[in-house]
């Protein structure tokens, strides 16, 4: 049995993900309940949000204030596996439920503390959700426009790198417990998580002290092959891929293969005059007329969708990404088992 006391996201997320593949999860709410339930839109009298991150649980609301409700909570932790909690370091210990203790009287328990900045640490006690986390990781000053304003992410990063790294991490430990007997005490913060990420963007800070520059890096708009573009009808199109073998592809077709030296330069200023040609080109022509043109050719290219056009596409259906159940519509888990 898995004990989930997490709130919002991160642990919701990966709980659910432990439900979806069959695990019994318990989901621990306060009297008022979990904040994400009140959360538009509501479709079949549900948050849309709290159901797609809860689902398949048993919800069980205690005050863990009241003796009452600590003892109920105490009964449940000695039936489970897993424990995963969501609250500022220090909170479990001052409602009676100190990690070291609980896992002192049950020691094949796996419990799982998610913060924003760990339980130890400078930050430990400051508060802050997944933009706090992109904002003190040096990230956020990378998710930037050409003025350099960054912008707020369109995905909660920290968030679900921190879910999906305990969610390992939880799995690691039961295997490790089958050998051994013993459970484990994990602590997962989101700055943590994010930091791993960036080992194709950071080399340069932790070599040579220099902030990154997106304008200057391969993957953040320094490259003209790996870059955002304007169509005539004002969307938006881009070229997903710096292989030379797409660009030469690319350049070939639109008559230009005097510019391909330009794709195979380093990322930076050396981009300037190919990122500008292709600018004009992309103009030339709707969103549409474009997606045609590449049907054939081996680029790697996409149009930029909106979520409306995005669940619309035929893989959507076919993946079975979204689906209808008791009346309301759900995210499937990605997680998918292949028959053998």
């Amino acid at each position: 049995m898995v004990l989930d006391l997490t709130q919002f996201l991160p642990g919701p997320m990966l709980t659910r993900l432990m439900a979806d593949e069959g695990a019994r999860v318990v989901k621990i709410e306060p009297p008022g309940g979990d904040p994400a339930a009140t959360m538009e839109p509501f479709e079949a009298g549900q948050s849309f949000w709290y159901r797609n991150v809860n689902r398949g649980k048993e919800v069980v609301r205690l005050d863990l204030k009241t003796p009452e409700g600590a003892r109920h909570l105490h009964e449940l932790i000695a039936q489970a596996d897993v424990l995963v909690e969501g609250f500022r370091p220090g909170v479990m210990a001052r409602l009676g439920f100190a990690a070291a203790e609980v896992r002192r009287r049950h020691p094949r328990l796996v419990w799982c503390s998610i913060s924003a900045f760990g339980q130890t640490g400078p930050l430990a006690h400051h508060p802050a959700h997944d933009l706090g986390a992109w904002a003190l990781s040096g990230f956020l000053s990378l998710n930037d426009g050409p003025d350099g304003t960054p912008a707020v992410p369109g995905l909660p990063a920290s968030d679900m790198a921190a879910g999906l790294t305990a969610l390992s991490a939880i799995l690691m430990a039961l295997l490790a417990r089958e050998r051994t007997g013993a459970g484990a005490t994990i602590d997962v913060a989101m700055l943590d998580c994010l930091l791993p990420w960036g080992a194709h963007l950071l080399g340069e800070t932790v070599v040579d002290g220099r902030p990154v520059r997106s304008a200057h890096q391969r993957s953040l708009g320094g490259h003209a092959l790996y870059q955002v573009y304007r169509t005539r009808d004002d969307r938006f199109v881009v070229l997903c891929g710096r292989e030379a073998k797409f660009a030469r592809n690319l350049l070939e077709a639109l008559g230009r293969p005097d510019l391909v030296p330009l794709a195979e330069a380093p990322a930076g200023p050396a981009h300037a005059p190919l990122i500008r040609f292709l600018a004009d080109t992309f103009a030339t022509r709707t969103q549409a007329e474009w997606v045609e043109w590449f049907k054939d050719r081996d680029v790697a290219f996409a149009p930029v969708l909106d979520t409306a056009q995005a669940l619309a596409q035929p893989v959507v259906a076919e993946r079975g990404l979204v689906v209808a159940d008791e009346g309301a519509h759900v995210l499937r888990s990605p997680i998918r088992f292949l028959a053998d």
